[in-house]
């Protein structure tokens, strides 16, 4: 199994590259952990608590479950991906069944910054994204998806996000083998990090 792991900014464009390697691959090849799924179960705090919860810091992450489930995956045995919610910031009661296959992608803002997953990773790509950009896909993400009025996404940005990317995520990038710029709209970036991984695989 091949382990890939892509990390960026919040709203970087990870997502969408993600999906364009998937679409280069057959489908039964490939399976996807999210970094998202993997977040603490808070549901049990008030709403005022959960507001101050940092999503953008690496204590929010339960990186023993993520690495547990990489590691059974790599040993050939399916494992159930939590589901969580941002609204509630609770793990939801359903969970995604994810299959071992011959390459899986690992992907979230903050996978570079835990050793133990690090380790595991075979190739590190980081989606390299300009700031402006990003705060413009976080704010329309957090009005339309997370509950966020326009007020609040603006000052989450400015104690959360942006000072944790600095701090903790534009660092990650030293441990990443390959940088994408401009995320997605790379297609030239896409295509050869696509193309080393079919030659991996023996499929070109």
């Amino acid at each position: 199994m091949l382990v890939i792991g892509i990390a960026g900014g919040s709203g970087s464009g990870k997502t969408s590259v993600v999906k364009k390697i998937i679409q280069s691959l057959p489908k039964e090849q490939v399976s996807v952990l999210s970094q998202d799924a993997y977040y603490k179960d808070n549901g049990n705090l008030p709403q005022e608590e959960k507001e101050k919860i940092n999503f953008d810091h690496p204590s929010a992450i339960e990186w023993t479950l993520l690495v547990d489930h990489i590691a059974k995956l790599k040993a050939g045995i399916p494992v159930e991906m939590p589901t969580y919610s941002y609204v509630t910031c609770a793990r939801g009661k359903d969970t995604i069944p994810v299959n071992p296959c011959d390459v899986l992608i690992v992907e979230g803002i903050l996978i570079f910054t835990d050793k133990a997953l690090r380790d595991v990773l075979d190739l590190k790509v980081f989606v390299d994204t300009d700031a402006d950009e990003r705060l413009i896909r976080i704010i329309q993400r957090d009005v339309n998806e997370r509950g966020r009025g326009l007020d609040k996404s603006i000052i989450h940005y400015q104690h959360f996000v942006k000072p944790m990317h600095e701090l903790f995520i534009e660092p990650s990038k030293r441990s990443a083998d390959i940088i994408i710029p401009v995320g997605a709209q790379n297609e030239k970036g896409i295509d050869i990090l696509t193309s080393k991984i079919k030659q991996t695989l023996g499929i070109i």
